[in-house]
């Protein structure tokens, strides 16, 4: 089995993923943040949290629109985000189009394994966040478990959990709360079908993915059960991080 994605440039990751996305988002409908499974912990804390960021959210935010920055590689999805209201910038995690010190809540699930300069996204990550501000995170854990689906989809790397703890620590983010997280099937010959279609069917695939798979994957997700600070990750695919700045850092 493969553990780690090919070798690509930082740009041709970018451009791998902006061709993706955008074609993923062309054609989806906008899934705002209450339908998802991080909602009741979002809305515990967006009140005590005026100054928003979301980093790549694509159609499918996790923070509110309302209140809420977001910033994104997909000019379609940015579009239909604006076009609810949203206040929106065009930009990478890598260089985030903000000062330092900005937000109180920062949201970027899904992001630092798609990109090559992931030290570069872990300290733009914290650099905007105030001291004590809340950092949601999500990353893919073990490389042993990297699949043709991590290809696909563009991301970059897996992380041993050993490795996500020193990024952490470098960048002044102690974890308060970590769960279990993801939206990929569990059955192999489903994501190897689904891949088929998108390989050899494009257009069709995605028309199915956004009006009937996706949909589907929002209603039927599980509840998202949060221990305080980090799981046991030995079994885990995805965990998802509610994490601290600290003060001092």
């Amino acid at each position: 089995m493969q553990t780690r994605s090919p070798d690509r440039s930082g740009r041709e990751l970018l451009e791998a993923n902006r061709s993706f996305y955008n074609s993923l988002w062309a054609g989806a409908r906008l899934v705002e943040a209450e339908r998802f499974n991080t909602w009741p912990l979002v809305d515990s804390l967006v009140r005590g949290c005026p100054q928003r960021l979301e980093i790549a959210p694509g159609l499918r935010p996790r923070l509110p629109i309302a209140g809420t920055q977001f910033v994104d590689i997909s000019a379609s999805a940015l579009a239909r985000l604006k076009d609810r209201g949203a206040s929106v910038a065009l930009g990478t995690v890598t260089r985030l189009p903000y000062a330092d010190a900005t937000f109180d809540l920062v949201c970027a699930l899904d992001i630092i394994e798609h990109v090559d300069d992931d030290a570069g996204a872990w300290s733009e990550i914290a650099r905007v966040a105030k001291p004590a501000a809340t950092l949601l995170l999500s990353v893919p854990l073990h490389p042993s478990r990297w699949t043709a689906f991590d290809d696909f989809v563009g991301h970059k790397r897996r992380y041993e959990p050993a490795e996500l703890a020193r990024r952490l620590s470098e960048h002044g983010l102690s974890v308060e709360r970590s769960g279990v997280y993801g939206m990929q099937p569990r059955s192999s010959r489903i994501t190897d079908l689904g891949m088929w279609w998108l390989t050899h069917h494009r257009a069709w695939a995605m028309w199915w993915y956004n009006r009937a798979f996706m949909p589907l994957g929002v209603y039927f997700q599980k509840k998202l059960t949060l221990e305080p600070g980090m799981i046991a990750t030995a079994a885990v695919d995805e965990v998802f991080l509610a994490c601290r700045k600290s003060n001092v850092h």
